[in-house]
């Protein structure tokens, strides 16, 4: 089946994720000072360079990464430093003047690409990780230097090629100039790559990206938590807002935990670590749910606001939908018209609870939405459920169950 037993999320990445989420909250708390869509865009961009910051270190201690090792310790630590400068520098970001926040990122990527310059032996070279972090810290380090419209130019082909060259997998491909199946490129992603020291860890990479959501939701937590604390407690509001905070939060975790991260590490697992795969799951498919948990714990923060903005109830629902498109909880594997509409109006379904503040207080609204997160939660894992049984314990069995194509033989 999957990789029976992989190595544990080590005790030094857990102290770095920890600096690291303090960080990505100052993303969320710049969407609360100015609670408008086009801060919205700005906070991605800033949580996108920073994702790609932290999968940076998730890739290089899944690829290496042994706590018995003081210099692998040593790097996650050395990490921390830059990570914790940009972290008090965010806000200036948002405010016209990242050049500290964009050097403190250079030196995080100088790190990276030490880091990866002498593999142990036996591991994976890595040289080219190596010098393209080597061409990130010279782009950051020159962004400070340079205009504001040219800045996010150099961030973005920087994180380009980061992503580029991160987990190195390749796409597959059918004959000249054809496009390959959907069931070609899933026996592409689940197949094994030739060299075994490029295989990822996946019961590692699972552990670290979910420990890592845990952490994102204590936004939310965090956020209900200091709130009610500023209300008196014979106020019926203290208690809707704690109550339906701590269930959305609840709702979003099993969401997650009992629908997707299961199935995530199953696909993996099966697909013997194709680095591939690791990044279409990982790197790239938990972007989208992760900026959605800051979404929805700025939009509950403001929703405790006297008054609350109009665009509170919809920061919650639109990061609710955008969670369950990026955990695909209604995905079944079954590609039938009427499955996708109804797919379609649940997610719709899920935006356009933000009306119900026409009605209700946007504390009300939070009250609303977690009672639909509870609905959504049992659907997801009853979904999941059947997905996890058509998927079995072998790949051939799981493209079995794809509809059928043209075959590339």
């Amino acid at each position: 089946m999957s990789q029976e037993r992989g190595k544990r999320v080590g005790w030094v990445e857990l102290y770095f994720d920890l600096v690291f989420v303090f960080a990505v909250g100052q993303v969320a708390h710049g969407i609360v000072t100015d609670p408008h869509w086009s801060r919205v865009g700005a906070a991605l961009g800033l949580f996108m360079t920073l994702w790609w910051t932290w999968i940076g270190f998730a890739v290089l201690y899944n690829r290496r990464g042994d706590d018995s090792r003081t210099a692998d310790r040593l790097f996650m630590l050395a990490g921390t430093l830059p990570c914790g400068i940009a972290a008090t520098q965010a806000h200036h970001v948002f405010e016209g003047h990242p050049a500290v926040f964009a050097l403190a990122l250079a030196g995080v990527r100088l790190i990276l690409a030490v880091a990866h310059r002498w593999p142990a032996e036996g591991e994976l070279d890595q040289h080219r990780v190596s010098w393209g972090y080597a061409v990130s810290t010279v782009l950051f380090t020159a962004s400070a230097f340079v205009p504001t419209p040219w800045l996010y130019v150099l961030w973005g082909v920087a994180l380009a090629q980061e992503a580029g060259f991160l987990l190195l997998g390749g796409r597959p491909r059918g004959r000249k100039g054809d496009r390959p199946t959907r069931k070609a490129r899933w026996r592409a992603l689940l197949t094994p790559p030739k060299q075994a020291n490029r295989a990822v860890d996946s019961a590692h990479l699972s552990e670290r990206f979910g420990l890592f959501m845990i952490l994102l939701l204590s936004e939310l937590v965090i956020t209900v938590g200091s709130a009610v604390l500023e209300r008196p407690s014979d106020d019926l509001g203290y208690w809707l807002v704690l109550v339906s905070g701590l269930v959305l939060g609840g709702a979003l975790w099993w969401i997650y935990f009992t629908s997707a991260a299961e199935m995530y590490e199953r696909l993996l697992g099966l697909s013997g670590g194709n680095p591939a795969l690791a990044y279409s799951l990982y790197a790239v498919g938990h972007l989208p749910p992760a900026f959605a948990l800051l979404l929805v714990a700025a939009g509950v923060n403001l929703a405790l606001h006297e008054p609350a903005p109009s665009a509170a109830a919809w920061f919650v629902t639109a990061g609710l939908t955008i969670y369950l498109l990026g955990t695909r909880v209604f995905a079944a594997g079954e590609r039938r018209w009427y499955l996708s509409l109804l797919r379609f109006a649940l997610l719709a379904a899920t935006v356009c609870l933000a009306f119900v503040n026409l009605l209700l207080p946007a504390s009300g609204v939070v009250a609303v939405v977690a009672v639909w997160a509870i609905g959504t939660a049992a659907v997801a894992g009853r979904i999941r459920h059947r997905a996890l049984d058509r998927l079995g314990d072998t790949p051939a069995e799981f493209l079995r169950h794809l509809p059928t194509g043209p075959d590339l033989d």
